[in-house]
């Protein structure tokens, strides 16, 4: 199934710093959570925690979250350095699935079913992780919460504009999806979870995605995009 639509980068919302150092955080902020279960919450927490074996150093809080009537419907995104196999950011959204008390009335999933995540490309040079990739989350959880459509590995969606707002002339201009290769789908107390990965693709290689195809083409370039980490500087993978 093709999922297409016009442009998904909004706003990126208003975030708050939850503490004095630029986007660094060490826990979760009791201001931005409803007092009593966050049990959906505490498994995303203790997946990352079991990949990553710490708490995020970076973490974005949204001010006025989506159920309290804002525009953002992802009240947290976790943000992780990595180096392997190349130097990327690694962002995990809590707000698609059930974080707090169980309010839908199937018992085999939390939510939607799923966490969005995306990889993109790290500088070695010690700056903070950029705000686009959070605000390209939010842009798509608003998108999904609004239509009522959802996202699957294998879908894909094209954009009217770059993604990267530093960088406008990127070749980068479509979505696809896939489960993220080192999250992958976990149980928690509301139903499973599937963390699902948004990945960046050239113009060209939205066109290959086409028909069902997503999964041939991630297949084809993940010699030569490891863990599909998306660059908004690359050209076309195929030929």
């Amino acid at each position: 199934m093709d999922i297409s639509a016009v442009a998904v980068l909004g706003s990126i919302g208003i975030y708050t710093v939850l503490t004095s150092h630029s986007l660094v955080w060490t826990g979760r902020s009791s201001t931005l959570l409803p007092v009593g279960d966050s049990r959906g919450w505490d498994a995303i927490d203790r997946a990352l925690s079991g990949l990553y074996g710490y708490g995020a150093p970076f973490h974005l809080g949204t001010e006025h979250p989506w159920r309290l009537g804002g525009p953002d419907p992802l009240d947290g995104i976790s943000i992780y350095p990595m180096n392997s196999p190349s130097p990327h950011w690694h962002y995990i959204g809590y707000g698609l699935s059930e974080l707090y008390e169980k309010e839908s009335t199937n018992s085999e999933i939390s939510g939607w079913g799923f966490e969005l995540t995306v990889r993109v490309v790290r500088i070695a040079d010690g700056s903070s992780p950029p705000l686009w990739p959070a605000g390209l989350l939010q842009s798509l959880g608003r998108y999904i919460l609004d239509s009522g459509k959802w996202f699957e590995p294998g879908h894909t969606m094209k954009v009217s504009a770059g993604i990267d707002p530093d960088r406008p002339e990127s070749a980068i201009r479509g979505l696809t999806f896939i489960e993220d290769p080192e999250l992958g789908t976990i149980d928690t107390p509301h139903g499973e979870l599937q963390f699902l990965q948004v990945v960046g693709i050239t113009a060209d290689e939205f066109a290959a995605a086409e028909g069902g195809r997503a999964r041939m083409l991630l297949e084809r370039i993940a010699p030569r995009l490891p863990l599909w980490i998306t660059d908004t500087a690359r050209a076309t993978l195929i030929a």
